[in-house]
């Protein structure tokens, strides 16, 4: 399948061709199937591997049939299915019938989004009083976001990402795999980079993708100085961040997960977004090495969390 027929069929910037072209740069086996783009993975101490088609179309009996017929030819344990799909108890049952058991997540099962279809003064009348408060404070003490897609903005991102690695000990993606993304998604159009200034410094950076009416918010990072994060360079990202999907004439702004508890999730919840279920995470099994793989998997992920208490995470 050539670029515009993959990005033709892509719901999703996980789908599309430029991200097919940055894993392989990366270092994944990319197969491009009419039913959405498959990345292949070899997990440790095997020869086998496994696939992943994440954030891809609805699934169908003839999908979920080609994809058995794909699994086979290549020799997979199983293809992970993340479908950008709202939750249907009838796509739950051909997922039952055609082979699939509910797997391990990457995604959260639910998301928020934004309606950016409203008008700014709507949208504002909607948040908090805390978060617009917060909105005010940073622009009345200086702060300024500007989307700035510099090689000079994306190593200040960078190193604000290590710093908010090592400050709340999260294990992150690599500056070789961000770099190899941006460049890759930037130049296509679907990457952008909104900065937050103070004193033109940069204090705060955000990665946006831009695909298909949508605008997401994959990744983030600040500044660990006391005195700066007082300045709620955040709310005023994440405001500016609206702003820019309106202008780009974007209708729906997904913050990329949610998870009960977390203090960024309460964050989101100023901005009163509509809470999203998705299908959430299916395996299409084709192996008889399914469930072995599943238990080693497990002890391999409790084994890593032990040694996380010991380590610190790199970036």
């Amino acid at each position: 399948m050539n670029r515009e027929e993959v990005n033709k069929l892509a719901p999703h910037p996980l789908q599309t061709h430029e991200w097919g072209e940055f894993r392989k740069a990366w270092g994944n086996e990319v197969i491009y199937t009419p039913h959405g783009l498959l990345t292949l993975h070899k997990p440790p101490f095997t020869n086998k591997k496994v696939g992943m088609l994440i954030r891809g179309n609805a699934p169908t009996r003839k999908s979920l049939t080609d994809l058995k017929k794909v699994a086979a030819e290549q020799k997979l344990i199983f293809i992970k299915l993340e479908p950008f799909v709202k939750k249907s108890a009838s796509l739950e049952r051909l997922l039952k019938t055609s082979g699939c058991v509910k797997g391990k997540t990457l995604f959260t099962p639910t998301t928020f989004w934004i309606d950016l279809t409203k008008s700014e003064e709507s949208l504002l009348k909607s948040f908090s009083g805390k978060t617009r408060y917060n909105i005010r404070l940073a622009q009345k003490k200086g702060v300024a976001v500007t989307n700035d897609n510099s090689g000079a903005a994306f190593d200040s991102y960078i190193r604000l990402t290590r710093g908010t690695v090592k400050r709340q000990r999260f294990y992150a993606h690599s500056e070789r795999y961000h770099r190899l993304m941006w460049g890759v998604l930037n130049k296509a159009g679907i990457a952008k980079l909104l900065v937050a200034k103070y004193k033109n410094e940069i204090i705060a950076a955000w990665i946006l993708f831009a695909w298909k009416g949508f605008l997401y918010y994959p990744y983030g990072a600040s500044t660990s100085n006391p005195n700066h994060s007082r300045l709620m360079p955040s709310n005023l990202l994440m405001w500016e961040a609206i702003r820019l999907g309106r202008k780009l004439k974007l209708k729906t702004f997904d913050l990329w997960g949610r998870e009960e508890g977390k203090g960024f999730t309460k964050f989101k919840e100023g901005y009163t977004p509509e809470v999203v279920e998705f299908i959430g995470t299916w395996d299409l099994v084709t192996s008889k090495l399914y469930w072995p793989y599943r238990f080693a998997d497990y002890l391999r992920w409790r084994l890593l969390r032990i040694k996380s208490r010991f380590t610190k995470p790199s970036f």
